[in-house]
């Protein structure tokens, strides 16, 4: 699955579902070759008629990416929240992503613990 077939999934699905799409695309990226990663994440994806969750796409390219030694998408760098966003909220959870989000989603605005990100 690219991010552009899981922008298109999350759109209108919830909160629930979300989460489960995201852990399958993770799971599958995981599986990935290396050289073919890059390809999961350069295109854009289309709105998914939320900006939280367009912003956390655009984060999550750019935090796969550096995983895999490479830098962000081109259309991953003007996508930000104003406000922060803590998709976990809860207070354990808000501290903990205080503490431990990722660099690429703590500079876009989205508070998510990179554990959260693994077991999603």
């Amino acid at each position: 699955m690219s991010l552009t077939q899981l922008g298109a999934l999350l759109t209108g699905a919830d909160e629930s579902r979300r989460w489960r799409l995201i852990a399958e695309f993770l799971e599958e990226y995981r599986w990935e070759p290396l050289g073919t990663r890059w390809g999961l994440l350069a295109a854009e994806p289309s709105g998914t008629g939320d900006e939280h969750w367009d912003v956390f796409l655009a984060a999550l390219a750019e935090h796969l990416a550096a995983r895999d030694g490479r830098g962000a998408p081109s259309w991953a760098e003007s996508r930000s929240l104003r406000q922060l966003w803590f998709p976990f909220n809860t207070p354990a959870a808000r501290m903990d992503a205080l503490v431990h989000a990722p660099a690429a989603f703590r500079r876009r605005g989205v508070y998510v613990a990179a554990q959260e990100l693994g077991v999603a």
